[in-house]
């Protein structure tokens, strides 16, 4: 049965397409194999850079016929390779055309191809399969179907250099993932692909390498293992840094320093070793300079954003090198009216992808001032900065947008920053705009900078929360994704601390008590530590605590119970001990805790515990109970005295920790005074 194409042709269009192409097909039904081969090769010369003509005879059934005479036993091997040479050229044509190739089950049947001794034969199968898995349309899952196939082209590496650049290519295209790079490693990937390097083909060189920085990336096992890989009595690193000298190719340049920048993120290679602070690093920053082709930019800045992503001193290294912050600035200028591209073809191209140079310079910016004041101010102060970040947050482009958030995140650590500049510009009214509407990738990093912007310092504070930011971060807490309800439990905490009596009021009204014990119960241990600190935050000044705990404390009380006989860990429990002591701070809340026994048992359980942060927030506790000030202490010490607390406090007295010895001599005086 024939494959057609998924848009549907109309009736002239047709019979002119048969008019013109049909001979074509006819021919490879011939009776005499003469014709049948030379029908085939007048076809390959037919459709070379002609996509109408390949069009055309895919429609017309000419696939399913070329895979018939390739796969059959009685075509000589010259028929073969020729049908797979024209199967290669149709896949070239456009993504349609390898979508009806996929349809027709061409891949199995050059797998298959591969098994002939013929080797012009195997090299036209390779270079067929090549095209296709490099084809955006084809899922890479197609060449681990079968078991067999990994193994078979790892020893087919050794046939020719074709054999070796088109095998390379195929795995650097279809290794994604951790499954892909285990299964390659597994195979001898890296034996049988290192000796590649040092190949006398360029292109069998590069593809080796691209090889290694796919299945280097986010892979310790891989990246160990390279490390120690010697080639012709050179160690592998020493190879890739040869390969990222100035006086080579660009392309080979730059996957060089991928190939390094990978080896040390997954720990292979020290952030301090001098072939990444002296040679990866400099030419990463120089693919950055305006003299590169557009995608060599982008490349070379995010290469080096995701390099000193985590490494403060790489990062001060960058950003005094080759100017390169102000180098940056130039992204956004490009192309600029006065552009040097004379070619009306990469101009077009560099339009309509210049989008990607600013989503890798907000990530390069994000990157270098990660860590460092004095580079974020350097940021900050580049020409038109901000205005240039918050103009990202409202691209259509869904990276550009994200990678302007991630931008402003790593900028908005900075409380100088949070106080002006990020004032100055109202930061908060695009960012409230991005929260509204954006998918989670966006939000869990959007989310994250409003927890800085309101922080108690930042001026930002108050205009966001008269934009409705409760009930936004309220929704934020009831989402699937935990980094989403962690975000909007840590802004929330943040929004409550030091917070007058309606916002808190207000935070409690739109969050619900069942939304809050909820959170207490939260599988994920950073949701229920922050839901703790949001629970401390709001108890804390004692008419807010004894407001909070007349109308809620029946059910707070509960939950702090069930919390301390969980299985929970130090830092869970030391937070729910300090929410009790802040309950017991409170004046009329402290009846609370004095009328429930079970809570006054376990108290006097954690503080005899053998983690001494226990003991402390248990001390806490008691502290607040028996202090002589407040009206109905004698009470409370006797009944805490009959309790046995007394004789645990003379044994904490005599503790070696020095804090908790103090604490506890001091709740003593609160007895003898």
């Amino acid at each position: 049965m024939a494959c057609l194409l998924e848009t549907p042709i109309r009736m002239s269009v047709l019979s002119e397409v048969t008019a013109s192409s049909r001979h074509y097909v006819d021919r490879l039904f011939d009776p005499d194999p003469q014709k049948v081969l030379q029908g085939v090769i007048d076809m390959k010369n037919a459709v070379i850079g002609n996509n109408k003509q390949k069009a055309n005879l895919i429609v017309l059934g000419a696939v399913p016929r070329l895979l018939y005479l390739l796969q059959q036993e009685t075509s000589t091997t010259e028929l073969k390779t020729e049908c797979a040479v024209v199967l290669g050229s149709l896949a070239m044509g456009t993504e349609n055309n390898v979508k009806s190739l996929l349809d027709c089950h061409i891949i199995p049947a050059l797998l298959q191809g591969l098994l002939s001794p013929d080797l012009k034969f195997i090299e036209a199968c390779l270079r067929c399969l090549r095209t296709i898995f490099t084809s955006p349309v084809t899922p890479e899952e197609l060449l681990y179907t079968d078991a067999t196939v990994i193994p078979h082209l790892m020893a087919l590496l050794s046939r020719s250099r074709y054999t070796q650049e088109y095998i390379c290519q195929i795995f650097s295209h279809c290794c994604k993932g951790p499954d892909h790079q285990t299964i390659l490693f597994n195979h001898g990937a890296v034996q049988n692909i290192a000796h590649l390097l040092t190949s006398l083909s360029y292109k069998v060189r590069m593809q080796a390498l691209k090889c290694f920085s796919v299945l280097a990336f986010e892979n310790p096992q891989v990246s160990m293992t390279l490390v120690n890989v010697l080639v012709d009595g050179e160690l592998l690193p020493q190879i890739f840094v040869k390969m990222l000298q100035r006086d080579k190719p660009i392309e080979m340049q730059l996957t060089s320093a991928k190939c390094l920048t990978y080896m040390c993120r997954a720990g292979a290679i020290r952030t301090d070793d001098n072939c990444i602070v002296l040679k990866t690093l400099p030419c990463l920053v120089r693919m950055c300079s305006k003299e590169r082709l557009l995608e060599e930019r982008v490349e070379g800045a995010e290469t080096l954003a995701y390099l000193i992503e985590p490494d403060v001193e790489l990062q001060r290294i960058a950003s005094i090198t080759d100017h390169l912050i102000a180098m940056l600035a130039d992204y956004f200028k490009y192309p600029s009216s006065v552009s040097a591209i004379t070619d009306i073809k990469r101009l077009d191209h560099d339009l309509k992808h210049a989008h990607e140079l600013r989503q890798a310079a907000f990530k390069l910016y994000a990157s270098l001032g990660a860590n460092d004041e004095d580079i974020r101010k350097k940021i900050i102060e580049t020409e038109n900065m901000m205005d240039r970040i918050v103009t990202g947050l409202s691209e259509s482009s869904v990276k550009v947008r994200l990678a302007a958030v991630r931008c402003l995140h790593s900028l908005s650590r900075s409380v100088q920053q949070l106080r002006t500049s990020f004032q100055d510009h109202a930061v908060w009214k695009p960012l409230m705009k991005v929260l509204q509407n954006a998918p989670d990738e966006i939000l869990v990093v959007a989310s994250s900078m409003l927890c800085n912007l309101l922080l108690e310092f930042s001026p930002s504070k108050e205009p966001i929360l008269e934009s409705g930011a409760v009930e936004l971060l309220c929704g934020l807490t009831q989402s699937e994704n935990p980094a989403l309800r962690v975000n909007g439990i840590w802004a929330l905490m943040n929004m409550a601390f030091q917070a007058e009596q309606k916002i808190k009021a207000d935070i409690l009204r739109s969050l619900s008590t069942e939304q809050l014990f909820r959170l207490l119960s939260d599988s994920d241990l950073n949701v229920l530590m922050k839901t703790l600190g949001l629970l401390r935050n709001l108890l804390s000044t004692r008419p807010h605590i004894d407001k909070i705990m007349s109308t809620h404390g029946k059910q707070i009380m509960q939950a702090v119970t069930l919390i301390l006989e969980g299985e929970h860990n130090i830092e869970v429990k030391e937070q729910t001990l300090c929410i009790l002591a802040n309950i017991a701070d409170g004046t009329t809340a402290k009846d609370l805790i004095m009328t429930n026994d079970d809570i006054l048992q376990k108290i006097k359980y954690y503080m005899g515990h053998s983690h001494v942060k226990l003991q402390l927030a248990a001390m806490f506790c008691i502290s607040n109970l028996i202090w002589n000030e407040e009206e109905g202490s004698q009470e409370r010490q006797d009944k805490l005295r009959d309790m046995g607390i007394v004789d645990i406090l003379h044994k904490l007295s005599q503790s070696p920790d020095s804090n908790l010895c103090d604490k506890a001599k001091t709740a003593l005086q609160q007895y003898l005074a």
